[in-house]
């Protein structure tokens, strides 16, 4: 892959997550899980596909802790599940929008006069969900 010059690389994340693992908390603790881990955008997304709702969730919860990951901490320092959505640009390709302490520890990591960019790659194959955090920054 050929990075553009200026372009920085600020953080990779991956994850696997097993979708039957994400099924059994659902099915356990319900809507304590769900709203302890999911925006409502993400909750929204997910219970308008019944055939593969757990697996919408696991790759949502795969690349939330690729992007904790990608931006270094972790779920630490003040970094929580649901300060990371996944959202659509309008391409339809998936990225993450950012709040909280996620949007802080982005901003701490950018150089002055750029802007961070976060790209997100996710697939699911039952039982596996897997998802792929680059975030970059590039010039204003």
């Amino acid at each position: 892959m050929n990075i553009p010059a200026g372009i920085f690389v600020l953080g990779l994340g991956s994850d696997l997550c097993n979708i039957d693992r994400i099924e059994n908390s659902v099915t356990r603790f319900g809507d304590r899980f769900i709203n302890r881990i999911y925006t409502p955008h993400e909750r929204a997304r997910a219970e308008r596909r019944p055939i593969t709702r757990f697996g919408t969730y696991a790759k949502r919860f795969a690349a939330k802790e690729a992007c904790s990951k990608a931006l270094g901490t972790g779920f630490r320092r003040g970094v929580f599940w649901r300060d990371m959505g996944v959202v659509n640009l309008p391409s339809g390709a998936p990225t993450l929008a950012l709040t909280g302490g996620a949007a802080a520890r982005l901003a701490e990591i950018t150089p002055a006069g750029h802007i961070a960019e976060i790209h997100l790659t996710m697939t699911d194959d039952r039982p596996w969900a897997q998802a792929i955090v680059l975030i970059t920054a590039r010039p204003l």
